[in-house]
């Protein structure tokens, strides 16, 4: 039996067993391989933080300097964000991710050569220069396949590889640093940055061969999938009339500024508790580079459901802004409460808290201006707040470093973070339910 080209119903095809196949195919085809890309990229931007465990004491680095090195990353994201991902709308998402991955593996692995403060700072400024551009690409690129009803689901799906990451890569980091120690001469935190630099450039290579640009360019999909996926977009994007249609007008629009402060309040949250979860952890007396990686692991994996859980939550209800705002004030108090745990199992569980609620904010959010930017708006307004945002992973690191060598204790970095979750929270309820929740 042969199936018909479906009619379009307000632009949107009514055939509804076709379009629930298209989506299970583009699902399928391309979600697991784009998180296997960003476990890739995480681990390769926050396994510094087990770096330090070895590498401080054998550099010399400070609280404060480390910080800073694990900041400057995103100087140079920041600095780059927004030409890369206006190239890669040129060029197509199937290059320039390609070329990402590379570039940044190479990267990567150069980190076993650090012998300095200076080339610690430099080497993790041009990580940033070289990973610009690949997660606002990501979040493009799939603004090109999935309408905004289906979205906040597909972008936490992809996004739980943040989790996945830091759920198997930091017990490979300090089972890594453990056994590689001095073989050859190296320190089982060069081995770490070697080895774990592979996979990028090796998945790199493999998006060259295996993305698709558009809709069109899928092979495997049929004509009347196309269709119905097509018919999707094309009627998304005639309904954001408001959006911004050039660059200029995207970065004066004042939604994409709230946007921006919204952002940049979870990502405080969010790389001032990854960057420095292992430093937590053995702060409460766990020792063995392997079992911090083990027990680090755990609030990962309440992240892993509360992300998948809240994420089709939101598309189920259509509803965007709560399901923000809860979150973000359950992590505020995980922070608050860590800091007077007294046992390393109640630090644990109040970090799971804090960990679940920020960490599930940032796919969440991406839910916010999707609903509303479209075309060449979506691809500098989608690397615009995502930029300014990641100002956050500089500032967030350094400022918990500075305060815990400043104070002598971890409580003034940990109130730091709280605060900004809870701005961020009361940012949200700023923007109108009418415009999001679509």
């Amino acid at each position: 039996m042969t199936l018909e080209t479906p009619a379009p119903i307000g632009g949107v095809y009514s055939d509804r067993s076709v379009e629930d196949r298209a989506y299970s195919k583009v699902f399928w085809r391309i979600i697991p391989f784009l998180m296997l890309c960003y476990v890739v990229a995480y681990l390769d931007r926050v396994n510094v933080g087990f770096a330090k465990l070895q590498m401080s004491s054998e550099l010399g680095l400070s609280e404060a300097a480390y910080g800073i090195g694990a900041g400057i990353f995103f100087i140079g994201y920041f600095l780059f964000e927004v030409p890369s991902n206006v190239i890669l709308n040129k060029v197509g998402a199937r290059v320039w991710i390609a070329r990402i991955m590379i570039t940044w593996g190479i990267i990567s692995a150069a980190f076993m050569f650090t012998t300095s403060e200076t080339v610690f700072y430099i080497l993790r400024f041009l990580l940033g220069v070289a990973e610009a551009g690949f997660f606002p690409g990501i979040i493009l690129y799939l603004t090109t396949w999935y309408p905004a009803h289906r979205r906040a689901k597909i972008i936490t799906t992809f996004m739980s590889a943040i989790p996945i990451s830091s759920i198997f890569g930091n017990p490979l980091s300090g089972l890594l640093m453990d056994s590689f120690h001095g073989t050859h001469g190296l320190s089982g935190w060069q081995w770490m940055f070697l080895i774990e630099a592979i996979p990028a450039i090796l998945f790199g290579v493999a998006t060259f061969f295996y993305l698709d640009d558009t809709i069109g360019h899928a092979k495997w999909l049929t004509k009347e999938e196309k269709k119905v996926l097509a018919a999707n977009i094309e009627a998304e994007n005639r309904a954001k009339s408001s959006s911004p249609h050039s660059i200029r007008g995207t970065l004066t629009d004042r939604r994409v500024w709230l946007m921006c402060l919204i952002y940049f309040c979870f990502v405080l949250g969010q790389y001032g508790l990854n960057f420095w979860m292992p430093t937590l952890v053995k702060a409460t007396g766990v020792t063995g580079n392997l079992n911090i990686g083990l027990i680090s692991a755990i609030p990962y994996i309440c992240t892993f459901v509360a992300m998948l859980a809240l994420g089709r939550s939101s598309d189920r209800l259509c509803e965007r802004r709560w399901h923000l705002v809860v979150p973000a004030v359950i992590a505020a108090g995980g922070f608050i409460a860590a800091t007077m745990a007294t046992s390393t199992t109640l630090a644990i569980v109040c970090l799971s808290l804090a960990a679940a609620g920020a960490i599930s904010c940032a796919p969440l959010f991406w839910s916010l201006p999707t609903a509303f930017l479209a075309g060449t708006g979506a691809a500098a307004g989608i690397a615009w707040i995502n930029s300014v945002g990641n100002l956050a992973g500089f500032l967030g690191p350094f400022l918990v470093g500075y305060l815990k060598d400043f104070t002598g204790s971890n409580s003034a970095g940990m109130y730091l973070l709280a605060a900004a979750l809870v701005i961020g929270s009361l940012a949200v309820l700023a923007v109108p339910a009418k415009t999001v929740n679509r």
